[in-house]
């Protein structure tokens, strides 16, 4: 009361009270304004979250193992000249598709078209000795025959001729690798493919089997992919080789869709220091989108799970015990800890932790805790 008494004299000083103003008026006022404080302060009935919800699913999907994998050219050679020589001309551009057989350079020929020459003349002078030797063995055989001349004479007509044929074979011999060597100033492309860049310019001077190659030829189509996977997985792996090819799919930057190839190498060991066992795929890449060095997702088909249990992604959260969905019941949304076996295409395989036709929330798990009533919103098809 005193308190009062106080708080009305000070009003009245101020000129904000008047003075005839009575205690129990004051009092009043004191209670209305509390009365509108407390209106003021009441809490607000909490509205239930929006959320997204799917319905779990039990559907086939295919048993995928997953990888990164580095593009690799099936055949690449690296063309070098087994002569040497003056490089005349290059028909080839830089990055040109080739075909096997195409004429990439053309070195001088003149110094092997004039060691041709040579070795010819060669070959005609030893086989007019050798036709000079036989000639002298037919002439003296008669008389040999009558022990006119002695026996060691006739034998050193017939070793002279003897050595006369060896000598042209030896003639005819140069003669063939002349040609060939003649044939090397020509240097054609091996296989198909694509050229890289020509390192070596007409006008220099190129040796036989030179460190540097003049030009590098990769196969492209078809091409592998290398990569690996864990080794504990080799016994899935062969088994799963043992009922057919395996289908494999390469995904990447660049890459439109998804490229489709088959498996055709496990190797024999898996690498201890990885414990990987490195595996390699095939593609036609008739379009050329895989390029050699190339890094892509790999996604190798080991099988089908026929009765998998399917969530969208977006369903699955992580948490300090694992991860988590919110499934939805009555409108109350409870947290469940599952156990997820793998992702295929935007879906979480769940190992544990659900059934089929039961819900789940995509969207709005933010807003939850465990036991929150919810406004249940399907998800857009």
């Amino acid at each position: 009361m005193q308190a009062a008494d106080s708080i009305k004299y000070g009003l009245s000083r101020m000129g904000l009270l008047p003075r005839e103003f009575s205690l129990r008026s004051l009092q009043l006022v004191f209670v209305f304004a509390l009365a509108a404080c407390s209106q003021a302060q009441a809490p607000t009935a909490v509205s239930a979250p929006p959320v997204v919800v799917a319905k779990v699913e039990r559907k086939s999907v295919p048993d995928l193992a997953t990888s990164v994998g580095t593009v690799e050219a099936i055949n690449s050679v690296a063309v070098k000249s087994l002569v040497d020589g003056q490089l005349l001309t290059s028909p080839v551009k830089d990055g040109q598709d080739v075909k096997k057989g195409q004429l990439l350079f053309k070195i001088d020929p003149r110094p092997a078209q004039a060691a041709l020459a040579q070795m010819e003349a060669t070959l005609a002078k030893d086989q007019a000795a050798r036709d000079l030797a036989h000639a002298q063995v037919v002439r003296n055989q008669p008389i040999a025959d009558k022990h006119l001349i002695s026996a060691d004479q006739m034998q050193q007509l017939v070793t002279a001729e003897t050595a006369a044929a060896a000598t042209l074979k030896v003639d005819q011999a140069n003669i063939v690798a002349a040609r060939l060597t003649l044939g090397y100033t020509d240097i054609y492309a091996p296989i198909d493919g694509r050229v890289g860049r020509i390192l070596v310019q007409p006008g220099n001077l190129v040796k036989a089997n030179d460190t540097q190659a003049l030009i590098t030829i990769n196969q492209i189509t078809p091409i592998f992919v290398n990569f690996s996977l864990p080794g504990q997985d080799v016994d899935m792996l062969r088994a799963a080789q043992a009922r057919g090819v395996l289908a494999v799919q390469a995904t990447g930057d660049g890459i439109d869709g998804k490229i489709g190839g088959e498996l055709s190498f496990i190797d024999n060991a898996i690498d201890p220091t990885t414990n990987t066992v490195k595996l390699r795929a095939s593609f036609a890449n008739a379009n050329e989108k895989l390029w050699p060095g190339q890094f892509v997702g790999i996604a190798l088909t080991l099988g089908t799970d026929a009765n998998a249990i399917a969530v969208p992604d977006a369903a699955v959260k992580a948490g300090p015990n694992g991860n988590y969905v919110f499934v939805v019941q009555d409108n109350v949304a409870k947290q469940r800890v599952v156990i997820v076996a793998r992702s295929v295409n935007g879906e979480s395989m769940i190992a544990k932790g659900l059934d089929a036709d039961e819900t789940v929330v995509t969207d709005g798990q933010s807003r939850l805790i465990d036991g929150t009533r919810v406004q249940v919103t399907e998800a857009a098809k």
